[in-house]
């Protein structure tokens, strides 16, 4: 397998070999302008973006094969993976889905992970995307070919171990930016004998009833575990390090902010567990009209929230005052508990998190908060930081995931394996989409991504779409390599730095925002909003990418061809086009 590196030419352009070499003789290409050459794509990850992306290629592109990897036995990704009681999303249901797979059944405003999952199955059946989908598959390693342009992949069959080679054209990582859990950086964890659990590899036979429980984390995963098995525990010890924000009802924060949901909200048929009535959902799927005015004026107050977390804005200052009323009357008053999980940092440093029955279980005799005073973890418990020992059945952690965008294979570019480089620098990414030094490689929700700012599935949508253009773009101008410049990585990053302070996401506070950190670069968030994100991402700029070109000239308009146009040798194509489009751009 060739591991070859090459760095790009001085003119900012690399092709693949050293720029003394000459260049061969230029001549035409003896095919019409428009032309497709075949290329080969391999999608890693079979969750809402890889589905997506099977999709998109299906409806843009030709003259192309494709396969996605996936290391699970089925699709659904996160939401195949992660089933802790209590798991659901905490984006409303009807704008956490695709734009071209409505769904009107929802059973609660926020969708429980199982109806999730099926629902991402039963769009995988009826599409027919599982010719495209090798389950069971895992990239364990991809080298960067640059004379062929091609990648050289590694892969894992999981179920027979036997391990074989691929090559493609394009990667695109669809595998997730909360996908590689990990464990608690606590000493002594692997020393306990009772039960370890991670939410995100949770046991289907593990029962809690009657147990002494601790609960490590009080993150998304967390805050849903806690209330959802404290009335069936004997004890649980909830450890928490750093309080985090926990925000009103989301029906409740839309109609007090007089948002764009606030009328649509009061015609919608909600019991006390904001499940839909069947009548409501017999509506939603009776009257299209209703149910796209429910799902655009959610969707508007979604778009619309981004203010919150810009320092010292009216609209953060008026949040953080309702917030820790709200906190304050969920704990009952109790100085301690208000003291250990109130924030003082802005609302908006950790991810805002709506929790129903949360902090309110807090206040059950059966639960005792340990605040940030675990020494160790010992055989049979938790020893605290005062030497009182807590004698445990089981440690659950909700600890959250590797946030470092470090792959979990080596990825061996331009530059060397992208592993060696991120475990001691944090990530750039170009739109979060394309790596430096990385050709023909894309992501979903890479570095600064907009995972912060709503549903994944429509800034998912975006990205297949600008993946897409760019892939075409190769297709048809016989680019066989494309990396994003290294001084376009720059000047975007240094965007990135000089916005990010006035956000609370910069502010001081731990927050896997910044992989972890208290202090530190946010390399999560995009820097701004999320209609700030889909408007950027309208136009592929041209001028930000290096390019190699297929001609053995080199010569980047051989695309030009034979002097015909596909357009006009295809019979079916009006070839007077303009004359009925003299204003469009």
């Amino acid at each position: 397998m060739t591991r070859l590196r090459v760095a790009p030419q001085a003119n900012g352009t690399s092709n693949g070999a050293a720029s003394h070499i000459a260049k061969a003789p230029y001549t035409v290409v003896e095919k019409p302008l428009g032309s497709t050459k075949h290329v080969r794509i391999v999608g890693i990850g079979a969750g809402a973006s890889g589905l997506n992306l099977v999709r998109t290629l299906r409806k843009q592109l030709s003259d192309y094969e494709l396969v996605v990897y996936e290391k699970n036995d089925d699709v659904g990704g996160t939401w195949l993976e992660n089933r802790y009681p209590g798991c659901r999303c905490d984006v409303p249901s009807h704008n956490y889905q695709f734009s071209w797979r409505p769904n009107p059944e929802w059973s609660n405003f926020f969708a429980p992970a199982e109806e999730i999952r099926k629902y991402l199955c039963r769009i995988c059946e009826e599409e027919n995307m599982r010719d495209s989908i090798k389950t069971q598959h895992r990239v364990s390693g991809a080298w960067w070919d640059e004379a062929r342009g091609l990648w050289d992949l590694s892969v894992l069959n999981l179920a027979s171990g036997e391990e074989f080679r691929d090559e493609a054209n394009f990667i695109v990582d669809g595998s997730g930016v909360l996908n590689n859990w990990k464990w608690p950086d606590i000493e002594g964890l692997t020393t306990f004998q009772g039960q370890l659990i991670h939410t995100a590899s949770w046991p289907e036979a593990f029962d809690y009833a009657d147990k002494q429980v601790a609960v490590i984390g009080n993150g998304s995963s967390g805050v849903q575990l806690v209330p959802t098995i404290q009335p069936d525990v004997k004890k649980l010890y909830h450890c928490v390090r750093t309080p985090t924000w926990i925000i009103p009802p989301r029906i409740m924060t839309m109609m007090a902010l007089n948002g764009p949901a606030k009328a649509v909200l009061g015609q919608i048929e909600l019991d006390e567990k904001e499940n839909f009535s069947h009548a409501q959902i017999e509506k939603f799927k009776s009257q299209p009209e209703l149910y796209r005015h429910f799902v655009k004026s959610m969707e508007k107050d979604i778009n619309g929230a981004f203010p919150i977390v810009l320092n010292g804005g009216k609209l953060q200052a008026f949040s953080t005052e309702k917030v820790v009323q709200y906190m304050t009357a969920c704990l009952g008053g109790n100085e301690r508990l208000c003291e250990a999980l109130i924030p003082k940092f802005p609302l908006g440093t950790r991810r805002i998190t709506p929790a129903p029955g949360y902090l309110e279980s807090l206040r059950a005799p059966n639960v005792e908060l340990l605040h940030n005073n675990i020494s160790r973890i010992v055989p049979d418990g938790i020893q605290l930081k005062s030497g009182e020992a807590v004698k445990l059945d089981a440690i659950i952690c909700a600890t959250g995931f590797d946030n470092s965008f470090c792959p979990r294979f080596p990825v061996v570019g331009r530059s060397g394996n992208l592993q060696d480089r991120l475990r001691t620098h944090a990530p750039k990414a170009y739109m979060s989409c394309a790596l430096p030094g990385v050709p023909n490689y894309f992501t979903f929700l890479g570095p600064n991504g907009p995972v912060g700012h709503g549903s994944i599935f429509t800034a998912s949508e975006h990205i297949a779409k600008y993946i897409t253009k760019v892939i075409v773009k190769c297709q048809q101008e016989g680019i066989k390599a494309i990396v994003p410049s290294d001084a376009a990585v720059e000047d975007y990053n240094q965007h990135i730095a000089a916005f990010m302070p006035r956000t609370a996401w910069q502010s001081p506070g731990r927050s896997w925002f910044k992989n972890g950190k208290e202090n530190g670069p946010v390399t999560a968030l995009h820097p701004g909003s999320r209609i700030h994100f889909f408007h950027m991402l309208g136009q592929v700029r041209g001028e930000d990418w290096d390019y190699t070109y297929d001609s053995p000239s080199r010569n980047r308009f051989a695309y030009l061809g034979n002097g015909f146009s596909t357009k006009e040798l295809d019979p079916e194509f009006d070839s007077t086009w303009y004359l009925d489009e003299p204003d469009k751009l």
